[in-house]
Order: structure tokens, then C-alpha cells, then sequence
């Protein structure tokens, strides 16, 4: 570690190199962590839920923009669901 600094003291144009990595990787790593907690379609455990896209409300947007959404059931595929439970 004290052989990094001493680079840096030397070479000080890698310093706004190593910030703007840095800042890419938090940036990374928040995306990551946002998505992972807050979005329904990212799935940790499919055993406890083997089909998360029934729990999804149909009036809340899932897209980050949405124009003139309408959900209605489809009557093939509750045929079909009906038939698999």
C-alpha cells in the first residue's frame, strides 16, 4: 500500500485517473445494488418464488417510461393457468 502512494507521488496524472475509476466502480456497484433490492424482475431465490410475475401489480409502471399503458388479461393464457393449478 505505501508503494502505491509513493507511484502516486510520482506520477501525479494517474491520480484523476484512479478518482474517475473509482467513481465508475461505486457507480457500478450502486446501480447494481438498486436494481438487485427495488426491481421485481431481478430474482435471488426461485424456489421460494418460481413464478414472481404473478405477484406484479398490473397498475404500477414497471418501465422507467410508459405511454398510454392498459393491462387486461388475456382470456388464453388465464385458460391456461387455470388448466396448470
Amino acid at each position: 500500500m505505501v508503494g502505491f502512494f509513493q507511484m502516486l507521488r510520482k506520477k501525479k496524472e494517474l491520480i484523476p485517473l484512479i478518482g474517475f475509476m473509482g467513481l465508475a466502480a461505486t457507480g457500478a456497484t450502486s446501480a447494481a445494488l438498486y436494481f438487485l433490492f427495488t426491481k421485481p424482475d431481478v430474482i435471488l431465490n426461485r424456489s421460494n418464488n418460481p413464478e414472481p410475475w404473478e405477484r406484479l401489480d398490473p397498475s404500477k409502471p414497471q418501465k422507467l417510461l410508459t405511454i398510454n399503458q392498459q393491462w387486461k388479461p388475456v382470456d388464453e393464457l388465464e385458460y391456461v393457468k387455470s388448466l396448470t393449478k
